[in-house]
Formats: structure tokens, sequence, C-alpha cells
């Protein structure tokens, strides 16, 4: 599920004025997507993207959080909100990664 997520949200960048970020961060999401549903990402790799997409999630935090829709506040905080909200699942999803592969790895043992 997260693999096909972060798949179209790395399609839907092509009109950002910075998608070559967000098609680097979202490809990383799907990369390590992938990698967990065949049992090949590692629980530390998981752990360090955790903790990268929850740094860039409070670097691109907005000063004012307006909401999401747009036409509710400032388009800019706007903007910095949804990029923050998607940095946001980034970040669950490795933590869920991680917890998992863990949690796997503990109970073989």
């Amino acid at each position: 599920m997260f693999a096909l997520l972060f798949l179209y949200s790395t399609l839907v960048q092509h009109n950002d004025p910075d998608a070559m970020r967000w098609y680097a961060y979202y490809g990383v999401a799907l990369l390590a997507s992938i990698l967990f549903v065949f049992g090949k990402l590692r629980t530390q790799w998981a752990f360090l993207l955790f903790l990268f997409f929850v740094f860039k999630m409070v670097q691109v935090w907005p000063e004012s959080f307006e909401g999401l829709a747009i036409g509710e506040g400032d388009i800019k905080n706007i903007e910095e909100g949804r990029e923050a909200m998607g940095l946001g699942i980034s970040a669950l999803a490795m933590l869920i990664f991680m917890l998992r592969s863990w949690y796997v790895k503990k109970s073989k043992v």
C-alpha cells in the first residue's frame, strides 16, 4: 500500500517548482517500501530514514499551520503544510517498517 502511495506521490510532483527534491524524497520512500515488501529493508535503514523524514518534516513545517485546502489561508503556509504532511506520512511508513522488521527479527530468535 505504501509503495503505491509513494509511487503516486512521486508521479504528481511534475508541476512543483522543486520537483526534483520531491522526486528524491518520495523515490527513496518508494524504494524502501519495495525493499520492505521483499524483506530486504534492514531495520537500521528504516530507522535512519524515519529520522531523516522527521527532520525534514520539522524543517519545512509552516510558521503558521492554516490547514491543507487551497483557499483556507496563505498559499505558502498551505503548501508547506502539505509538504510537511507528506514527509510525516513517509516518516510513519518508515516507523512501521522499522517496528515490523524488528518484531520479525526478534520473534525468530
